[in-house]
C-alpha cells in the first residue's frame, strides 16, 4: 500500500469523532421515536450525564488512549495502562470525570487495576461480551496500520487490541472492518468501493460459526435496509451496521453525525464511529464552525494527532 493520507486526515478523523461523541452524550440512552419528535441539530448541554456542550465520553477518551500509546511506542501494554488510568484518574478524559463507561470494560479494567488479572489476559471471550466497547476506540490503528500489506497481520494486531477487553471473534472482526474500511477509505476509495473492499479482505476470516452474525453486511445491501430494521444499542453488531448505514446513506459529515445521533440508544458511540470515517471522507472542513468552537481539548487532540503521524512517520515510514 503506498501513503495516501498525512496529519490532516489524521486531525479530521479524531476531531470528527470526538464531535459525533460530544453530539451523542446529552441524549445517550434516549430512544428513537422521541429523538424523531425532537431531533438534535445541534451541540446540547446536560441531557443524559448532566455535562457541558462539547464533552465527550468514554468513546472518544479511549481511543485517545489507545493513540497515545501508539504515538509514544507503548503499544499494546500502554494501551492498556492508559486505559486504566483514564478509568482511576480520568487521564484523557474530556474534563477530568469519567461519567460513562461500558459493563464488560468496567469489569475488565478493574480487574487489571486490583492486580486480579494480567493486562494481557483481561479481555471477556464470552459471547455475552460482545458490547462496543473495543470497536468504538480501534480508529488509531487505521493509521498505525495503513501499511502492512497482509490483510492476516492487520487483523492479527487488530484483534489483539480488541482483545484487551473485549476478545470474542465478533468484536475482533467488528474492529478489523472498521480498520478496514478507514484504509480503503485513506486509500482514495469512495464509501461503496470502500465498503466492498472491507468486505473481501474480512469476509474470509470469518469463521463459519460467526458468519450468520455477518450476512446482512457482507450482502453489500445493507444501505437498502429500512431505518427501522437498523439497530442502534450497545451491541457491536448493532454499532457497526448502524455507522456503515448512515456513512452509505448521507452526503455530508454534518449529516452523517446528525442522523448517527438521532438513531437514538447509543447515540454518542454510533456517532463516533461513523465520526472517524466521515472525517477521513470528508475532511475537517467539513465540520462545523460551531461545534468544533465547543469541543473539548480540541488543541490537545490536534497535538496527539501530531504527536501519531510523527510517530508514523518514524517507525512506519510514510
Amino acid at each position: 500500500m503506498k501513503s495516501k493520507f498525512d496529519l490532516a486526515h489524521l486531525r479530521a478523523a479524531f476531531l470528527s469523532a470526538a464531535v459525533g461523541d460530544a453530539l451523542g452524550v446529552p441524549v445517550e440512552f434516549l430512544p428513537r421515536a422521541r429523538l424523531q419528535q425532537n431531533p438534535v441539530k445541534t451541540m446540547l448541554a446536560n441531557g443524559t450525564h448532566g455535562q457541558q456542550a462539547g464533552t465527550w465520553s468514554d468513546d472518544s477518551a479511549m481511543l485517545f488512549c489507545l493513540a497515545a500509546a501508539l504515538a509514544d511506542g507503548s503499544g499494546a501494554s500502554g494501551a492498556m495502562a492508559n486505559f486504566v488510568a483514564w478509568y482511576e484518574r480520568g487521564f484523557w478524559s474530556a474534563r477530568g470525570e469519567v461519567f460513562d463507561i461500558g459493563i464488560s470494560t468496567r469489569q475488565v479494567l478493574s480487574a487489571v487495576a486490583s492486580g486480579q488479572k494480567a493486562w494481557d489476559a483481561a479481555g471477556r471471550r464470552d459471547e455475552g461480551s460482545n458490547g462496543n466497547g473495543s470497536l468504538m476506540r480501534t480508529l488509531p490503528l487505521a493509521f498505525w496500520l495503513f501499511r502492512s500489506e497482509s490483510a492476516v497481520e492487520r487483523y492479527a494486531q487488530t484483534a489483539a487490541y480488541s482483545s484487551l477487553t473485549h476478545a470474542h471473534e465478533r468484536s475482533c472482526l467488528a474492529c478489523f472492518f472498521y480498520v478496514e474500511m478507514s484504509i480503503y477509505l485513506l486509500q482514495g476509495l469512495d464509501k461503496w468501493a470502500a465498503y466492498k473492499a472491507a468486505v473481501e479482505a474480512c469476509a474470509p476470516l470469518c469463521s463459519e460459526i460467526e458468519r450468520g452474525h455477518w450476512v446482512r453486511l457482507f450482502s453489500l445491501g445493507l444501505q437498502d435496509c429500512a431505518e427501522a430494521s437498523i439497530g442502534s444499542s450497545g451491541y457491536v453488531m448493532h454499532t457497526l451496521e448502524a455507522a456503515l448505514w448512515v456513512l452509505l446513506r448521507t452526503e455530508t459529515l454534518s449529516e452523517a453525525l446528525l442522523l448517527a445521533v438521532n438513531l437514538g440508544e447509543d447515540t454518542d458511540t454510533t456517532a463516533c464511529v461513523v465520526g472517524g470515517w466521515a472525517g477521513i471522507l470528508y475532511g475537517e472542513e467539513a465540520l462545523p464552525a460551531d461545534w468544533l468552537a465547543l469541543l473539548a481539548r480540541k488543541g490537545d487532540i490536534e497535538a496527539l494527532a501530531a504527536d501519531l503521524w510523527e510517530r508514523c512517520k518514524m517507525d512506519k515510514s510514510y
